[in-house]
């Protein structure tokens, strides 16, 4: 059976201008802190994923308790984005993953979007549609936050949701400098996938978002 996550429907009108949604609203959801690294045993810090939605919008917000950040500013291209501390949300029609949706987004909130196929196939040129989508970050002494509004609209377009339910991976990679001084990653993960090596590009990667009416 997948893992469930219930995203709470919220007054249309809570959004505040320019702001994904206020710090009130996020009160209202349901907080998810069940997450692990089966590949590593290694601690991480908590993790902390809230969702909520009104007919419009998917709203997401990610809160992470760590202050040692990683982020490559050598530029703001994929690669830079990939080999930085991220959080990241795929979505799915279906178990084939054919195709799937994934959005890798750095403690900047640099965005790395991209349409993918089984085995790892990638297109990077693919983008989610500017317009139906934002996002924002901040970081304190103690944690960073990762926040995002998806619409409805480009989830309908895409066929991600199937009686008010997303298929969803919910993900983190957090970089940490090892013997070598290398940067290398923990991968993290809402639902463990039961594989030998980190992957988080496999069906059994997958949980349900489930949207309360």
């Amino acid at each position: 059976m997948m893992k469930e996550y219930q995203v709470v429907l919220i007054d249309e009108n809570r959004r505040n201008g320019d702001s994904i949604l206020d710090s009130s609203s996020w009160e209202n959801a349901n907080s998810l802190v069940d997450f692990s690294s089966p590949w590593s045993n290694e601690s991480f810090s908590k993790i902390e994923f809230r969702a909520l939605w009104d007919f419009d919008n998917l709203y997401f917000k990610f809160k992470v308790f760590d202050s040692e950040i990683y982020i490559d500013e050598k530029d703001n291209g994929f690669d830079s984005i990939g080999n930085s501390d991220r959080v990241e949300l795929f979505f799915r029609k279906n178990n084939s993953l054919n195709p799937y949706y994934c959005l890798e987004m750095d403690t900047s909130a640099r965005l790395m979007d991209f349409e993918a196929l089984p085995g790892k196939v990638f297109d990077f040129d693919w983008k989610w549609p500017k317009e139906e989508i934002s996002l924002k970050s901040s970081k304190d002494e103690t944690s960073f936050t990762v926040e995002g509004r998806i619409s409805v609209k480009s989830l309908n377009q895409l066929g991600l949701i199937q009686d008010n339910v997303i298929e969803t991976g919910v993900f983190r990679a957090k970089f940490s400098i090892d013997e070598n001084q290398n940067y290398e990653p923990t991968w993290i993960s809402w639902v463990n996938p039961n594989t030998a090596e980190p992957n988080f590009h496999i069906a059994s990667s997958f949980g349900k978002l489930i949207l309360l009416r």
